[in-house]
């Protein structure tokens, strides 16, 4: 099964587009012809990506500027997609936080559980019927290898990402003979503005290519594992370590490695 051809009535809808995994997922579905909707807090940074995209490939690109820890702007948003053919929904949106959860802000840690999981579903839920019933649809849910196994100093991280990789493999079982696919991307290490925002930039590209991996590459497989209704995506190879390392260790020796080397990024 392949992706839905593009067409000038459907919208691939990419969440978190002003930056990252999911300013690459714009570009590449743009490429390949699909009109878009962009969306993002950062108005400003949408308005660029999408003049470009409309200049260099003569698509469509509306944009949907929101806030999606919101419940009310997600709302509207949801009610918005419903009405529309979405081909596509991709999310991608999510953030992360370090440090011992007694010592960081509840109320941050409440908005990256809405962004990261409930979110997800909200938006699956708002275009998952009409897709059903036209038969036709692809999801991708940009999940991480953080969510295959419980992480101290970054618990809600890893507890949302839990709920989005879990969400993600399971719809993908229960949309088989739909028209309908659901993948799941799980990256490790990946060259983003994500850590910078998390207040860990300091590790970023720590290591080098063996262990980071590019936006660009995570975008391209991704869209290449919806175009073969792939269950799972996980790109390079530090990813897939920390897949089978955090499925298969036994928790009482995991857990205190990965208490004392997250302890250390905050």
């Amino acid at each position: 099964m392949s992706l839905p051809a593009p067409t000038p009535q459907t919208r691939a809808v990419i969440t978190g587009a002003s930056s990252g995994i999911g300013e690459e997922l714009a570009r590449q579905l743009a490429a390949r012809g699909y009109s878009l909707i962009l969306v993002a807090r950062r108005i400003d940074k949408l308005e660029a990506l999408a003049a470009e995209l409309r200049q260099k490939h003569q698509i469509t690109v509306d944009l949907s500027p929101c806030d999606l820890a919101n419940r009310d702007a997600r709302r509207l948003l949801c009610h918005e997609l419903a009405q529309q053919e979405i081909s596509i929904l991709c999310n991608n949106a999510g953030f992360a936080t370090y440090g011992l959860l007694q010592n960081l802000d509840a109320d941050r840690e409440r908005e990256q559980l809405e962004l990261n999981a409930v979110a997800v579903q909200d938006l699956t839920l708002a275009v998952l019927p009409h897709m059903i019933q036209r038969k036709s649809g692809a999801i991708l849910i940009v999940g991480s290898t953080s969510g295959h196994q419980p992480t101290p100093a970054n618990a809600t991280y890893a507890a949302s990402k839990a709920f989005a990789n879990f969400f993600a493999e399971a719809l993908h079982s229960e949309l088989q003979g739909t028209g309908v696919t659901c993948t799941l991307v799980a990256p490790g290490p990946t060259r983003t503005g994500f850590a910078e925002a998390a207040g860990i930039g300091k590790i970023d590209g720590a290591g080098g290519g063996m262990v980071w991996v590019t936006a660009e590459r995570v975008a391209r497989q991704s869209i290449c594992g919806m175009d073969n209704n792939r269950r799972i995506v996980t790109p390079g190879l530090v990813a897939q370590a920390q897949m089978i390392g955090g499925r298969y260790t036994p928790r009482v020796i995991l857990l205190p490695i990965l208490k004392q080397v997250f302890s250390r990024l905050t």
